[in-house]
């Protein structure tokens, strides 16, 4: 009798399916009905692509056939004035055979590994300082911006003066206080460390980024906290840290793009030497970044075939790089903050 009232169910179940199965190939073999625009609908299309097409010829023209044109020439022996003419992977050879090419790699690690984290730290700093409720605010946050609003040629200009050994205002700082301070732009010991503390006198934009992100934690976090009996270090660490980790993230990600292309800090500062002498590398090529190398082959050389295949390393390079850190920060950032 048990056996009977079990199998029951079982045969209603198979007719429920025998039944989903029918209608689903009734509804398999129903032919599809397009649906056909009506007038208006292409009207308003058409106006859209009308509002578009600046930005999307803008795109075309300025985008795309750079970047395909890049594709073509990096097979090409192309200076310019010539036809381009194919020589296939000659170009990416004599690039992995370039001397010159892993020193410039070299340089940018170094801005990219130490530069990089110092100014973040730099800005982030300031963005807790500015931070606090004291008197005079808006004063400060504004004099610790208005170096990223000075065009980054004319700070350049001015910490050449800086950083000049016989008369800049860091020398003479230095000497000051019984330090005799090093030649910064002529020894290749000092040349970078000139460059990551301009980069780190300019972080105002990523500074307020950091502000913003901090000025959204909610004030109950901290006096919850409080109220537990944690102390500063611990709030930083336990809260802050992990409420703006997006925006750490953000601001490395871009942070690291930029350090790749580090070109016109370097370009003003290799450019002359204390003797005005053309060095566009700087002393003993330890100002010869990738991008400025990069320029030196196309715009100076002429050698555009050259210069397109490294433009090319240089976007794997990036997209690699990027992609890792995406990854590796991912598992650490925190988005449930609420």
């Amino acid at each position: 009798g048990c056996a009977r009232f079990r199998c029951a169910p079982q045969k209603k179940n198979t007719h429920h399916k025998k039944e989903a199965l029918s209608l689903k190939l009734s509804a398999a073999k129903k032919p599809h009905i397009k649906h056909r625009a009506t007038k208006r609908e292409r009207r308003f299309f058409w106006l859209g692509m009308l509002f578009v097409s600046p930005w999307l010829i803008g795109f075309l023209v300025f985008n795309v056939f750079p970047i395909c044109s890049a594709i073509y020439y990096s097979f090409t022996d192309y200076s310019v004035f010539t036809a381009p003419k194919w020589i296939g992977l000659e170009n990416y050879k004599e690039l992995f055979g370039d001397k010159l090419i892993w020193k410039s790699l070299l340089n940018t690690a170094y801005i990219t590994v130490i530069g990089l984290p110092l100014t973040l730290a730099a800005s982030l700093g300031l963005a807790l300082l500015l931070h606090q409720k004291v008197k005079g605010l808006p004063i400060f946050r504004t004099m610790f911006y208005l170096p990223t609003v000075v065009p980054i040629v004319a700070s350049a200009m001015l910490f050449m003066w800086v950083l000049n050994p016989e008369y800049g205002i860091l020398n003479v700082a230095l000497h000051a206080i019984g330090i005799e301070g090093p030649a910064w732009l002529s020894d290749p010991r000092f040349t970078k460390l000139s460059l990551i503390m301009m980069d780190m006198w300019r972080c105002g934009g990523t500074m307020i980024i950091f502000l913003a992100a901090l000025q959204s934690v909610p004030d109950t976090f901290y006096e919850a906290a409080d109220l537990d009996g944690a102390n500063g270090w611990t709030k930083f660490w336990k809260i802050t840290i992990p409420y703006i980790s997006p925006t750490i993230q953000f601001t490395t990600i871009m942070g690291l793009i930029s350090s790749f292309q580090y070109f016109t800090q370097a370009f003003v500062f290799g450019s002359v030497s204390q003797s005005n002498v053309l060095t566009p590398g700087g002393p003993r090529n330890s100002m010869l970044f990738y991008s400025l190398y990069l320029y030196q082959q196309g715009f100076s050389y002429l050698k555009m075939g050259y210069a397109s295949a490294m433009a090319l390393i240089l976007f794997v390079i990036v997209m690699l790089v990027s992609f890792f850190a995406l990854r590796v920060m991912e598992k650490r950032v925190n988005y449930d903050v609420e």
